[in-house]
């Protein structure tokens, strides 16, 4: 993997909308923005992360199904290809950094390469500027450099984004899948069958625009229900319970699944995001 992996994908503080000006709040924190209401389609959020002067712990990062765009000051645009399972993510004392994260299924067709091809990977501005085809790439690490001031560099993404999102929007079958694989209960062939394919059909799709196919989207879409109940702050001394609602078939099925996708049982992970943040 080509540099650190991004300290953002954990929602910590809805802070409103982008608007085009990109008005933003730099004060120490992790904040998400709403996309411009044109990219919503595409993006699920604008974010912005400064570490404290005093520096930070690593965030655990767990799979979202989405991948990222991240400036970071003094050094550029970096890619932060789909994870499939938890990365420790380090930032220096006092850094800055911003990004676009795309919906699952959306950054696939947007940045015109199959996200399978950075599973579990980051990109650093180097490897970016050839990875992606039609000079996409490079436009990027030329137009969002690390010299830019923070303000700029978020503008000069949301900018490009549209650009590209008009150029090249995602595959609108693979947004309805990941729509319908995020719900409890959901059976990879029966949305298949829903949205008039073939499994295998849906398998291809899935993996060029998510990076993995249906299977495993299915389990970190369920996982990320977990993790939204955690980080909302309710009891969690019932765990056979939020087992049940969030859609795995036992407590066991359920403590396995979070040592896979993040390293630690649901009642350690739980302890670790509500632990209060440095700084």
């Amino acid at each position: 993997m080509p540099g650190p992996a991004p300290v953002l994908k954990e929602s910590v503080t809805r802070a409103g909308s982008v608007p085009d000006s990109v008005g933003v709040d730099w004060s120490v924190g992790y904040r998400e923005h709403a996309p411009p209401r044109a990219l919503a389609h595409a993006l699920s959020c604008v974010w912005v992360s400064v570490t404290p002067a005093a520096g930070a712990p690593p965030t655990r990062v767990l799979p979202d199904a989405c991948t990222d765009l991240i400036w970071r000051g003094r050094t550029g645009v970096s890619l932060a290809g789909p994870d499939t399972g938890p990365v420790l993510a380090e930032s220096p004392p006092g850094s800055v950094l911003a990004g676009v994260r795309f919906r699952p299924g959306a950054g696939g067709a947007v940045l015109g390469l199959p996200l399978s091809a950075v599973l579990d990977q980051q990109l650093d501005p180097d490897d970016l500027r050839t990875a992606l085809p039609g000079g996409r790439g490079a436009s990027l690490v030329t137009q969002v450099h690390g010299g830019l001031a923070p303000e700029e560099a978020v503008h000069r993404l949301v900018r490009l984004m549209g650009e590209m999102v008009t150029g090249a929007p995602p595959d609108p079958l693979v947004a309805a899948a990941a729509q319908q694989l995020g719900r409890p209960g959901a059976r990879v062939g029966l949305v298949a069958r829903h949205l008039g394919i073939s499994e295998r059909q849906l398998h291809r799709r899935s993996v060029a625009a998510v990076g993995y196919g249906p299977v495993l989207l299915r389990r970190v879409l369920r996982f990320r229900r977990v993790v939204s109940r955690i980080d909302a702050g309710g009891a969690l001394d019932d765990l056979a319970g939020l087992a049940a609602e969030a859609g795995y078939a036992d407590q066991a099925h359920l403590t396995r699944e979070s040592q896979d996708l993040a390293g630690l049982p649901p009642a350690a992970l739980a302890r670790l995001r509500r632990a209060p943040a440095a700084g």
